[in-house]
């Protein structure tokens, strides 16, 4: 097989679906479905009734239009105990934290790799700014060397 045949067969593989004809684009980035279109159109001047219908109904006592609700308008902040974070704190400790919040459902899988990204970062950084120290120190002692 020659280099232009494998990067023809290469390009074939690499289509998903079936290929627009010659010339079709396709639909642009961010343009909307018709049942999309046609579903905001017709919602669009029913939009506070349904608003103070579902109030009225969670208020009536409607657990799940409650839940719904207050699903969509309360923050989803979520506290859990870390190990404090000062330069003598064990990063093995934070993720053990982390990973016990996970499996006390406390907080989400995806909430606790980004705890995890901040303690590695948090640990980088103090690693970092102790080698800053230390240099600074070995270069002053070698300043005092050079000196005397």
């Amino acid at each position: 097989m020659d280099d232009s045949t494998k990067s023809a067969n290469l390009g074939e593989r690499r289509t998903r679906g079936r290929p627009f004809a010659q010339g079709n684009a396709g639909r642009k980035p961010g343009s909307k479905n018709k049942t999309t279109l046609i579903g905001q159109a017709l919602l669009k001047d029913a939009e506070e009734d349904l608003l103070r219908k579902a109030i009225e109904m969670a208020k009536a006592g409607d657990g799940p239009m409650l839940k719904f609700l207050l699903d969509r308008t309360l923050p989803k902040d979520r506290c859990i105990e870390l190990p404090p974070m000062d330069h003598d704190c064990d990063p093995v400790e934070r993720c053990e934290a982390i990973l016990d919040a996970v499996s006390a459902a406390r907080v989400t899988p995806n909430e606790a790799a980004a705890l995890a990204s901040l303690a590695a970062s948090h640990a980088r950084i103090i690693q970092f700014a102790e080698l800053d120290q230390r240099l600074q120190a070995i270069e002053k002692d070698l300043e005092s060397l050079k000196k005397s």
